[in-house]
Parts: C-alpha cells; structure tokens; sequence
C-alpha cells in the first residue's frame, strides 16, 4: 500500500571484480567511440557502425488517466534564481500528446514503464478494475514494463488477466458485447516465482526488435513487496532479491547475443531536492540521491547499460557507476503520467551492445505532461467513454469541503487528509457494537490524492463526489479494531521511524484526534519518539493497559514494517475504510456548513 518502503538489503553475494572482468574488452570498445546513453531528445542518428535508439520511459502511472487533482498534480520546477515553481501537469490525453511529439524524427524508439502501471487507481480505472488503464496503455503504445508491488493489489491470478485479457471472473464484462483484450505491451516479473512451480510468475525478459537492432529488458519488482501488499495479493509466490536476479537474466540475455540491455526496477531513490530539473549529480556521479536503488545500481551487472526505475514517486536522472566503473544512467519520472524521461541509447551494430564512455555529454531529458499542449482525442474518447459508465455512482456527492484538504501530495509528516481519515475511522468504530474503537491509525501509503476544493467536473466548488473519495481511498480495506497494550501502541510508534523498513525514510501514521505526541527529529532511531510525551485524551498511555484501535487490515497484517501491529488480540472485522471515509464525510459537512481542513496539530515536530 505504500509508496515508498525502504527496508533492510541483505548482503550481496557477489564478486564485483568478476563482473568488471566479464565487461573489460566491452568498456575498451566504448572508450573510443561517441557517448551513449546521453542526450535525451536527439536527432535519430544512424552513421551506419553506431544508431541512436531513443527510449521514452514512465513509471507509477496508477490508473491516472484524467490530470490529478491540487498539488498531486503539480511537478516542481527549480528556476534560475534558486526558487521553485509548481506547474500543474499529468493526464495521459496530454502523455499521449508528449509521447507521440517525442518520437517524431525518431525511426528507433522504444517505450518502456518501471511499474505500478495500475493499482491505487482513481475511480475511472480502478471501479473497472484497471481495464481503462491497460486500455490507454495500448494507445500510448507501451512496449514493456516491470510489474510494480500494485500490480499485486488484486493478486497474480488478475495480474495475468490484466496481461492475457478476458472478462472479470465475478463482475464479468464491463461493456455490453465486448471482451476485454489484455496488454499489447508485455509485463516482465523476472524476481516474482510461483512457490509451488518455482516458475517466473511471468516473463522475465523482453526482446526489443527493430532492424538489426536489438535491446533486452528485464524487469523485477521490489523484493519486498510482500510487506507492503495484503498477504491475499502475494499468496502462493515468492519474490527474488533484485541485483541477483537482473544479473542472472543479464547473462542469459548475452548467450541468447543481446549485448544491450536495459533493467526496469520497480524500486527507487530519494534525490536531495523534489524539483525535477534537480542535478542529482552535483558534486560527483549520484551525489545527489540516496535510497535503496543506490546500493542496487552499484552492484547491478555492467553488462546493463541502463536503469529505468520508479516506487518512490520521485524524478531524477543521475549517473551511478557501474562495477566496472563505467558510467550508468539511472532514471525515474516522477508518477501519475507527470513527467516522461527521453533518453538516447548509442548502439554499435558491430558490438551489438550500448556504447557508454565518461560522462561528458548531456543527460537524459525530463519532459514535463504540460497541459497547455493539445489533448490527443483517442485517449479523450476512451476517458469519456468509462466516464460515462462510472458517472451514476461516480458522481453522487458525499460531502462538501470550504477549501484544498492535502493529503498525498503534502510533504508534511501529519497530513490534513490524514487526520480527517482517521477521525472517520474512530467514528465509525467506537460504538460498542462496531468494536468500541478508542483511537484509529492510518498508513500514510494508503492516502492516495488530496482532496481539491475546485470541482473537477460539474459537481461545483467544494462538492466532494464518490469518485473523488474513492481516489482517495481505493483499496477499499476492512477496517479492524483490536487489543493493543500501551507498550505494543508506542513501539508501533517507534517503528513508523525505525527498524530496516522504516529507520531510512519514515512512515508516520495518520493518528485520530485525541492522540497526541512529539516527534523529534534531531535524534536517531526509535529515540525519536518521547515516549513520555504519548497521550491519549490529554492522559499518558499506560504500558500495561489495553486500549481498543482502528485500523485497516493491511496494517493488522503488519504492512509497511509494522511487524508489532501482528500481536494484536480479540479483532473484530468492521466497515471498509472508504465507507467510514464517505460517511464522516456525509455526517460533518454541508452546503451550508462544509468540512474545514483541520489544524494538523497532534504530533508535535522538533526540527
């Protein structure tokens, strides 16, 4: 569920000397001819021995076909002067535009994702199961992606009809004659095997093919991703550690004679700033990012030339060397169809591989999803048309709000959205009868938009409609209260900033009101939650008392590196988040009196 889990790397077992040997004669062949993997957006040149073969990539769309709402639909740019500016983008009638503009004068281009092309996805794709998502995707004419953790969302045996086609096993067709054809595109699972076949779950690899050009893709998912997907969504498979599975592929791709090769990795970095112009490479070579996909990219077999990667929902475009020390382009474009990264890769036909010398040239391009551009109208018609299957629940209003309440696209640790969301937990389940709730918790991964005051559609102002709720909250969770002590309360508190999952970047719960506590973020650890500062109801929680909390199953499960929340005693299986969500909604606001974005005062930060 959520986006952005970092976790504990287990010890790599393998010989980096060895691999620099396997790509000696390779990097001696690269130091005298032109550089490769270098400028985004160039000129399709063929000199006969070298072609540019341009590679268009996007990661994290998550069902976004229409532009996403308040700031979740902004990218930032950094200006001259050191300041930055939000410019609205994303919509994939304006991604289509920018793709189908990016490929003119271009005879070699392919385009590949890096996962979680659908899943946490708006209403228009995510009511219809994400059949509208693999639908765009075909127009946008994707030619391969890794799966990503939300690709599991609904389980393996959907994954693969998501790829295969067919009708829905429970809901059937969605339209009136026509059976839904799967992905043109192909989706790569190399890390995800079936434990009782010990299968690939899909294909690992990819072959593109154009001419005598030829350019293999592997692609593999986080391996964690069991921890951030209920347990129904992964059961039966077993996920791979990333490096050892991309080298073994790496391999097997060279005996088959694809010497270029290109790695989609659903798992991500953390660039120093959150402008998508940012240099991640200033001072040196990746300087300027941190976050699990570094230690992935250093170890990752030379015979890779390139990284498309994504799960953090951030942009960058850095060079991490190789083992080799070659230099590598590692690349993500933010999410939600905001951003696309154009990047030129030289092949030699002689070599057969990807030419890549010091980095000397320029870097892969990142192109804004501008909406100011013409909107391509096969991808209007196609919105329009599940639209209009989705309007009559889609556009019931549930509640009214007097102004932007932010919830996935604040930076802030307590969120708005958040605080309302778990206020509606709380109310919904402290009756006695529906489970007697004393507080509710809520995963920050599990907020998937803002909610935007201005009306998307005819709704008006302030009108918060179904559809908008429902991108806010589409896993639609069972919620579930049970018995902590106070004891396993604070260490869950204490894991939102600490353990191998959490101690790297921080997932801090979205708490109901009455809970309070300080976050000190000068210190390290579990050290920076004042134990002594944790109250409920203005009362310091007990250790050895049991209290009654609400939360969705995915955290009862122990998602997100939660493990202290599976200790849990006497649950009771309540509504789903999203009904708690609509009815609170419904209860606390009007026409005459809408919903206020609340303070966000409970968890005290120290800087």
């Amino acid at each position: 569920m959520s986006a952005t889990p970092q976790r504990h790397r287990r010890a790599r077992r393998l010989t980096l000397t060895a691999l620099a040997v396997t790509t000696a004669a390779g990097a001696m062949v690269a130091a005298a001819l032109p550089a490769g993997a270098a400028s985004g957006g160039g000129d399709g040149h063929d000199s006969g021995r070298t072609v540019d073969v341009q590679m268009l990539s996007f990661n994290d769309l998550h069902g976004t076909l229409e532009p996403p709402q308040g700031s979740s639909g902004n990218v930032t740019e950094r200006q001259a002067d050191g300041t930055t500016k939000a410019i609205p983008a994303g919509g994939a009638e304006y991604l289509a535009t920018g793709l189908r503009e990016a490929r003119k004068g271009h005879p070699y281009s392919v385009t590949a994702a890096a996962g979680d092309m659908i899943g946490a996805s708006p209403m228009v794709s995510g009511l219809f199961h994400d059949e509208p998502t693999i639908e765009a995707l075909n127009d946008l004419k994707l030619d391969v992606t890794s799966v990503g953790n939300h690709e599991f969302d609904e389980g393996k045996t959907e994954l693969r009809r998501m790829q295969y086609g067919g009708c829905h096993p429970v809901e059937g067709c969605f339209e009136y004659g026509k059976t839904f054809g799967g992905a043109d595109f192909k989706y790569l699972a190399a890390n995800v095997v079936e434990e009782k076949t010990k299968r690939p779950l899909m294909s690992p690899t990819f072959i593109w093919k154009k001419g005598d050009v030829k350019i293999g893709f592997i692609g593999v998912t986080l391996e964690g991703t069991p921890d951030v997907v209920t347990a129904d969504g992964v059961k039966g498979l077993k996920f791979g550690d990333e490096v050892e599975t991309i080298n073994k592929y790496a391999e097997e791709l060279n005996r088959q004679g694809v010497k270029s090769i290109v790695a989609l990795v659903h798992e991500g970095g953390l660039p120093a700033s959150g402008a998508y112009n940012y240099d991640c490479d200033a001072p040196g070579a990746g300087a300027g990012i941190s976050g699990a996909i570094v230690d992935i990219a250093k170890n990752v077999s030379p015979k890779v030339d390139a990284l498309v990667t994504g799960h953090t929902h951030q942009a960058y475009a850095c060079t991490i060397p190789d083992p080799a020390g070659n230099p590598r382009t590692v690349t993500s474009a933010a999410s939600y169809g905001r951003l696309f990264t154009d990047t030129t890769l030289t092949y030699d036909r002689k070599t057969k591989d990807i030419v890549r010398t010091p980095v000397s040239s320029p870097k892969p391009v990142q192109k804004i999803v501008s909406r100011d551009q013409p909107k391509a109208p096969d991808l209007t018609a196609l919105i329009q048309r599940w639209n209009a299957l989705a309007a009559p629940i889609a556009n019931r209003p549930m509640g009214w709000i007097s102004g932007d309440i932010p919830g996935r696209g604040s930076e802030a640790y307590e969120k708005p959205l958040g605080d309302v969301i778990a206020d509606a937990q709380l109310e919904a389940l402290a009756p006695a009868a529906k489970g007697g709730a004393q507080l509710a918790i809520m995963n920050p991964g599990g907020i998937r938009a803002d909610l935007a005051y201005k009306a998307a559609g005819a709704e008006g102002d302030g009108v918060v409609t179904y559809g908008e709720s429902y991108t806010v909250q589409p896993f639609t969770n069972m919620m579930n209260v049970v018995d902590l002590t106070g004891a396993q309360l604070v260490t869950a508190l204490q894991q939102q900033v600490s353990g191998p999952v959490n101690g790297p970047n921080p997932k801090i719960l979205q708490i109901s009101k009455g809970l309070t506590y300080t976050l000190d973020t000068t210190r390290a650890g579990a050290d920076r939650i004042l134990v002594d500062s944790v109250k409920l109801n203005g009362v310091a929680i007990d250790p050895a008392k049991t209290y009654r909390v609400a939360m969705n199953e995915f955290l009862a499960g122990g998602g997100d590196g939660f493990t202290v929340l599976k200790e849990h005693k006497n649950k009771l299986v309540g509504a789903s988040d999203l009904d708690c969500f609509n009815a609170y909604l419904a209860a606390h606001s009007s026409a005459a009196a809408p919903l206020a974005p609340p303070a966000a005062d409970r968890i005290t930060v120290i800087k």
